[in-house]
């Protein structure tokens, strides 16, 4: 059986990484940092777009920064032509 996210590869997802930075809602001034990993689409990122709503609808810390990193598994396979012969004993 094929794994589901190995499908939405196939599909154009790749991985996404985003460094959330946010206030604490007790102490404003000090930020911590939460790491979210999720299969999601570039350029739009609509699982991020999805969870960062959540996160302002629901949680109470505020969002102060988001760093993202994408990173397409799946790629063409590269080829290279080679002129040339290497002879072993």
């Amino acid at each position: 059986m094929v794994s589901k996210d190995f499908i939405r590869q196939l599909q154009g997802y790749g991985l996404t990484t985003a460094q959330i930075l946010y206030g604490m809602p007790d102490h404003p001034n000090v930020l911590q940092t939460f790491i979210w990993q999720q299969y999601d689409l570039a350029p739009n990122f609509p699982v991020l777009t999805r969870f960062l709503a959540f996160w302002q609808r629901e949680i109470e810390g505020p969002l102060h920064s988001v760093q993202v990193a994408h990173a397409g598994l799946i790629r063409p396979a590269e080829f290279r032509a080679v002129n040339g012969e290497l002879m072993l004993h």
